[in-house]
């Protein structure tokens, strides 16, 4: 994206070839979630490594109740991507930078008080999960720091999202190169305390992260702004930092049922961790190591979802409905086929993969290659439901999928590990996964086929106008409702 113009990369998402214009968006969306579990992985090798087995156990508590209180920002966040998305899409950047503005004025203040509150309630929060006595202290530690780092994790990944939404996912991945190559470099010089710095332990790895993010998030705004690319404000567009009401309410009304769809796969997991740390710190480990595994085989997936809707909404907004259908149909067959193929890949190098989190052939590395073999095909599952709810989602339709996902993952997972942990002891935990990965795919497909989301009230949003900036010859286009997000043609 070249200065504050629509560039070529964003009018190619309404025309040209999709499978070619999806594989080239998601490609540096599948690298930048690469990267970023790669800093988890990273993190949990460095730690589980230098510091054992019940420090890695530390970690998976601490990053599950970290995700679980981030949730809701990132709902907010991809709602202002779909916006962002359909705006653009309608050719009107204005309106664009108005709700970046919005986002970035009203959640910077959200996550400041959400990590300080974290920071102090975080003892109480691990005993709520349960935390073994022996890593109790070991937890707290890591996510205090985790909370400290929050500010800089979360207002990063809202860029990057909003920076997509807009059709540029080069940039994104630049800088998490940067912050991921950081935290490679600092996670050993911390623990170790390795030269000058102090000898930190399992608070080094946390501290790592925080340091390494907020260096790639000022390195990103500068770089944003020397490009001088399509979103960034400037002059009497600061303004918009305040945020517009109008925008607010859309933001919140579209991003409170993402964000519950995240609480609710979260508080899941968190319940599971329940079962699964009663059974000891070697399960818990194991169950650490193939959570950062299966981080990796979630990508392809999670990538074409979210190149599925920044694509979707563009489509939506220029009111090319057609091409929004053939996005869905090449986006699950591109998934079929990654995913497929990640899945028989792991299984095939199982321990060779584990052994980077896991020492020697212990029963930690035995539970773990067992928790592979029994869960992970389900996640093909998982891929084809990634790229059905994108397209819902960018149509703003974000209820139903809310509603699927609640009934999955509780009355089906958990039901299902209540109602057969009896007769198959832990196994039940880990046959849980395919089950509630198979009934949301299928309540899905149904959705999508027979839902009601290509016909539903569209998202209209009147923004204020006073003192709104003149607009440059680049930022005029033909609206029959300028200064304001006006309904799409149709839903997806």
């Amino acid at each position: 994206m070249a200065n504050s113009k629509l560039s070529g990369s964003e009018n190619r998402l309404v025309s040209g070839s999709i499978p070619w214009q999806l594989w080239v968006f998601a490609l540096p969306t599948l690298g930048s979630s690469i990267l970023q579990s790669a800093s988890g992985s990273i993190d949990s090798a460095w730690v589980g490594n230098l510091l054992g087995e019940a420090a890695l156990a530390a970690t998976t508590n601490g990053n599950l109740i970290m995700f679980l209180l981030t949730s809701f920002v990132f709902g907010f966040g991809m709602a202002a991507t779909i916006l962002i998305g359909q705006a653009i899409g309608r050719n009107n950047m204005d309106n664009a930078r108005r709700i970046v503005g919005t986002a970035v004025g009203s959640f910077l203040p959200l996550v400041t008080v959400v990590a300080g509150g974290g920071f102090f309630l975080a003892p109480h929060l691990l005993s709520l999960l349960s935390t073994a006595t022996e890593i109790e202290d070991l937890a707290r530690v890591y996510l205090q720091l985790t909370f400290v780092a929050m500010p800089g994790i979360l207002m990063q990944t809202m860029l990057m999202m909003t920076l997509r939404g807009s059709g540029d996912s080069v940039t994104p991945l630049y800088f998490m190169v940067l912050a991921v190559t950081l935290g490679a470099v600092l996670n050993p010089v911390l623990i170790l305390g390795l030269g000058p710095a102090p000898a930190l332990g399992i608070g080094g790895s946390a501290l790592a992260l925080g340091i390494a993010n907020y260096v790639s998030l000022i390195a990103m705004v500068t770089y944003i702004y020397l490009r001088d690319l399509p979103l960034r404000l400037r002059g009497a567009e600061l303004g918009y930092l305040r945020p517009d009401m109008a925008i607010l309410r859309m933001v919140v009304k579209k991003g409170l049922p993402i964000g519950l769809q995240m609480v609710v796969v979260t508080t899941a997991a968190l319940t599971v961790l329940r079962l699964i740390n009663r059974e000891g710190v070697d399960t818990t480990a194991a169950y650490g190591a193939t959570q950062q595994i299966w981080t990796y085989v979630q990508m392809p997936a999670m990538a074409l979802g979210a190149a599925v809707s920044a694509m979707a909404a563009q489509n939506i907004g220029a009111g090319r409905m057609d091409r929004v259908r053939r996005i869905t149909r090449v986006g699950i067959v591109f998934n079929l086929v990654l995913t497929g193929g990640l899945i028989v890949a792991l299984l095939l190098l199982d321990r060779y993969a584990l052994a980077i989190f896991l020492e020697g052939d212990g029963p930690a590395m035995q539970i773990g290659t067992h928790i592979l073999l029994v869960a992970t095909w389900g996640f093909l599952a998982f891929g084809v439901t990634q790229v059905l709810f994108g397209t819902v989602r960018a149509s703003g339709q974000v209820v139903w999928p809310l509603i699927i996902l609640a009934v999955s993952l509780y009355p089906v997972r958990l039901g299902f590990v209540y109602l057969m942990q009896p007769r198959l002891g832990t196994d039940a935990i880990w046959w849980s996964f395919p089950v509630a990965f198979i009934t949301t795919m299928i309540c899905a497909m149904l959705y999508h086929r027979f839902g009601n989301w290509r016909s539903a009230a569209t998202m209209t949003v009147v923004t204020s106008q006073t003192h709104a900036p003149q607009a440059t010859p680049c930022d005029h286009h033909p609206d029959p409702a300028a200064g304001a997000l006006t309904q799409a043609q149709s839903r997806a």
